[in-house]
């Protein structure tokens, strides 16, 4: 009995973010992958984020299984462990007989056949287990390290969030993390019309929750919708379309560090009659972004953003700089994983260098956003601040008339705005705001 294809799709991604620091989505994503029914894709997606969001949890259950470390296991054996310790926990649905048979066949196909009876007998302990229940163990954790073992994520990283937001936010942003993220997206041109045309296609649509623009989706696959295909929709976190809005509209516009387009595309739609430059540091990926945003009014330039090669001054820059992502947990579960401290320093100085010469191409007057999808400070105001605390050309703006003003004009929605400022600057935090967690700073040259 052969594997199904669901689970040999899903064993061949976490076997290459496991060895080549690939990104699941966007493995789950590629071209290969599109000859997959519709129910195999999405069982595939659901074994690999389920298994990478859980892989703490599900290597502690295997290890009380194991006759053997699991550092010192082949990289294909502890994967395939995975998959089936997962289903296992998590998927009543499948009988524990089916998880272990495909588990044990999936290392044979990987030319691990001696370690099958291993595999066999761990995922038969593990199966025989109780589950428990771990969304009750998250709100009843007291403190970081039972937070950080119940909600599978990395001690470190919890501890700083139950330092900076506090327990019951530690909490919300765990929970969240360890949840199915909702799609949310944007329409361009007639609303109405497009909604319309996506419901005939099968997709439901809510309300969106931060952004009267932004919708939910409820159900349905945008992406096979030919308004998706045509660029009438796309998909975009609503916190990060709140970005967008922030950087407003000018008579010059820079994105800096546009890459995949989300907000370039914002950018441009809302200021159709100016152009707007935007650089990306991969050439190929330079490529790919003047593929998906074909408008008139985008010029993309694949260059360094830490050293622009642009003689021109513009009133609007938006700085989404390269970050650790620890906002986007639940989409890129991998993350926890590979991340160490010492990343951030890293992180801070190509952020620093990035802002400063983004501020050197800020007209007298113009405003720029400072943004990334980072819950961590040295990535947020730390950079901010070293660019221009004692300034004399350049100060921080208050958010919050920003947001007011967004209010007013009824673009944002939420009730609580106050809520989203911390400080002069912007701040989401997943599981306490219906989005992933972002930080925005807007800083003005005098």
């Amino acid at each position: 009995m052969a594997v199904s294809a669901a689970r040999s799709v899903a064993f061949e991604i976490l076997r290459r973010v496991g060895r080549d620091n690939s990104y699941a989505s966007e493995l789950l994503h590629s071209d290969s992958l599109s000859n997959l029914s519709p129910r195999d894709h999405g069982l595939a997606t659901e074994l690999v984020m389920g298994s990478l969001r859980w892989q703490s949890l599900l290597d502690q259950r295997l290890a009380a299984a194991s006759s053997q470390k699991l550092d010192r296991l082949d990289g294909e054996v502890l994967v395939a462990l995975r998959l089936g310790a997962y289903q296992l926990q998590f998927f009543s649905r499948v009988p524990a007989r089916a998880a272990i048979f495909e588990s044990v066949e999936l290392v044979k196909a990987a030319r691990k056949r001696s370690a099958a009876p291993f595999v066999n007998a761990v995922l038969r302990k593990v199966s025989q287990a109780k589950a428990d229940d771990v969304f009750a163990q998250i709100a009843e954790s007291p403190d970081a390290a039972t937070l950080a073992a119940s909600a599978a994520h990395p001690s470190w990283l919890v501890a700083r969030w139950l330092d900076r937001y506090g327990i019951e936010a530690a909490r919300k942003i765990c929970v969240h993390d360890q949840m199915v993220p909702g799609t949310a997206v944007h329409i361009f041109g007639d609303r109405s019309q497009v909604e319309a045309e996506l419901a005939v296609a099968g997709v439901q649509l809510a309300p969106g929750r931060l952004l009267s623009s932004a919708r939910q989706v409820l159900s349905g696959d945008v992406t096979s919708t030919r308004a998706y295909r045509e660029g009438r929709v796309s998909i975009q976190d609503e916190a990060s379309q709140l970005v967008a809005l922030l950087a407003g509209r000018g008579e010059s516009i820079l994105d800096c560090c546009a890459a995949p387009g989300g907000k370039t595309n914002l950018l441009a739609r809302r200021n159709p009659d100016v152009k707007v430059f935007a650089t990306e540091l991969h050439p190929h990926r330079a490529r790919l972004l003047r593929h998906l945003i074909r408008l008139p009014n985008v010029h993309v330039v694949a260059a360094d953003a830490r050293r622009l090669p642009l003689s021109s001054k513009f009133d609007r820059i938006l700085a989404d700089v390269p970050c650790s992502g620890t906002g986007t947990l639940a989409r890129n579960p991998e993350i926890k994983w590979t991340l160490k401290l010492e990343d951030l320093s890293d992180l801070q100085s190509r952020q620093v260098a990035i802002l400063q010469s983004a501020l050197a191409q800020l007209a007298v007057g113009g405003r720029l956003v400072y943004s990334t999808c980072s819950l961590e400070t040295e990535e947020n105001e730390a950079v901010v601040e070293a660019n221009c605390l004692g300034a004399a050309n350049c100060k921080v703006v208050n958010i919050k008339p920003e947001l007011e003003q967004l209010r007013r004009a009824d673009e944002l929605c939420l009730e609580d705005i106050a809520s989203l400022a911390a400080g002069p600057y912007l701040r989401t935090i997943p599981g306490v705001h219906p989005c992933d967690g972002f930080f925005a700073a807007m800083i003005e040259r005098k």
